[in-house]
């Protein structure tokens, strides 16, 4: 069973003070020498989630990337890690609550100067193993992931930009902010849900605040690329089947509301791979998963690297290679234990290290950058290159990727693209997830996705 919030909020100290962003540390900001001056010839943003892995669980071990092979719980004990097939039977806690026993704070606000030693304090499924935190999948098993990562770049200093779960991740990967939401409603994961479909929030000193309507009025990335001419589309799951539950733009009431949900709202997610052989292919583009195709933990997910290289495959062989950037970024660390602590930011973040992969031909090859990164930063590339405003803190304060001199480089020629081995065409995708589209959401999964 889920610990709420709502169930720690009492033992936490009201700070009387308005917090601020903590001051950046040397490593928040990318130098101002390091900026291109050179015009993007980026054209198309490919912005490829992935589900609840902590970056050491799919890394641990990868050249020149911060990893540990061990882990102290909360008692002073090591725990080596143990490997875990990617699919497994059981889902960890990954809550604010659950985030603030990981961390094992010893700040002022919860999950601050984390200790990192409270991962056996999750809130886990019953069925999950002692200490199941505590584990890794092996290189076999996600192959491709480290294929694409030894062919272009792999960012190990990048967090989630809140806290918690999916439902808020995925209105940062959209709107760079989730009107103070946090975990998750308690019924539908949006609009659909109607008046009485509410969702917790968070206050400033990280204590729970009132809850909200699960329909949000934020600007997005979509409603300022509407304004701007710029196409967009966002392929996932039907809201009521497979994987719709990150479908963001459900959320949004404008979006959800307007003729946008027809016809930039796109299921299901392999219709991507028609479109693209077809040549179309938007300026932004989302892609979320279905349960198989996701990482998630309990849902039988086991197609997730194979998913990701076909998309991958799908835009490095078309005609739009040459002017792509793909980020492939987990959505939340999914309970899985990580080494590096998060950095405090605000009230919601920032959150522990997820993976981010960067896919382009003005990639560098093989590079490990260690420049700090957050959810919004993908949002930050998609809003710099195509002179759009920032639309919150989170997105205002993230580093651009673009002007990483670790990840991109502008000024090399466009590398030749060298298909991901374990891709499948669109043939197998497309069938499989038009028959699976009304698959109900697993039972075991737990409520923060």
């Amino acid at each position: 069973m889920i610990r709420p919030l709502a169930a720690i909020a009492a033992s936490v100290a009201v700070v009387g003070c308005a917090l601020r962003d903590a001051p950046a540390s040397p490593h928040d900001a990318i130098p101002a020498t390091a900026a291109s001056t050179v015009r993007s010839p980026i054209k198309h943003v490919v912005f490829v989630v992935q589900e609840n892995r902590s970056f050491n669980n799919l890394f641990m071990g990868y050249p020149g990337a911060t990893t540990a092979s061990y882990g102290f719980d909360n008692h002073g004990h090591k725990i080596r890690l143990r490997p875990y097939d990617l699919a497994i039977s059981w889902d960890l806690g990954h809550s604010a609550a659950s985030f603030f026993a990981a961390c094992d704070g010893t700040g002022q606000l919860p999950g601050t100067k984390c200790k990192m030693d409270g991962w056996n304090g999750e809130n886990n499924t019953p069925n999950a193993p002692k200490n199941a935190p505590y584990s890794y999948v092996r290189r076999s098993e996600v192959e491709p992931y480290w294929n694409i990562a030894s062919q272009y770049v792999l960012a190990d200093r990048i967090f989630a930009s809140n806290l918690d779960g999916s439902f808020i991740a995925h209105q940062y990967i959209v709107a760079a902010y989730a009107s103070r939401a946090v975990d998750y409603p308690y019924g539908a994961w949006g609009c659909e849900g109607g008046k009485s479909d509410t969702v917790p929030t968070l206050h400033q000193d990280r204590t729970l605040g009132n809850p909200i309507r699960a329909c949000f009025d934020n600007p997005t990335i979509a409603s300022e690329a509407d304004a701007a001419g710029v196409s967009w589309r966002f392929y996932a799951g039907n809201i009521s089947g497979d994987g719709g539950l990150w479908s963001s733009y459900q959320a949004d009431r404008a979006i959800f509301d307007g003729k946008d949900w027809s016809a930039d709202v796109i299921d299901p997610p392999a219709q991507f791979l028609k479109d693209v052989g077809n040549g179309e292919l938007a300026s932004i583009t989302w892609i979320a998963p279905t349960w198989s195709t996701s990482d998630h933990p309990s849902v039988d997910g086991t197609d997730g690297p194979a998913w990701v290289a076909s998309v991958v495959n799908a835009v490095g062989t078309s005609k739009f290679w040459n002017s792509t950037a793909i980020f492939i970024m987990w959505d939340d660390w999914g309970g899985f234990f990580d080494p590096v602590k998060p950095v405090f930011k605000d009230y919601d973040g920032l959150g522990f290290r997820v993976p981010l992969l960067i896919v382009s031909p003005y990639a560098k090859r093989g590079s490990v950058t260690h420049a700090q990164y957050e959810t919004a930063s993908v949002l930050r590339f998609i809003e710099d290159n195509f002179g759009l405003p920032p639309l919150a803190k989170s997105d205002a304060r993230a580093n651009d990727p673009a002007a990483d001199p670790a990840a991109f480089d502008y000024q090399q020629r466009p590398r030749k693209f060298k298909k991901i081995p374990g891709a499948l065409s669109g043939s197998y995708w497309l069938p499989l997830q038009r028959a699976q589209a009304r698959r109900a959401r697993p039972g075991i999964i737990l409520g923060d996705d």
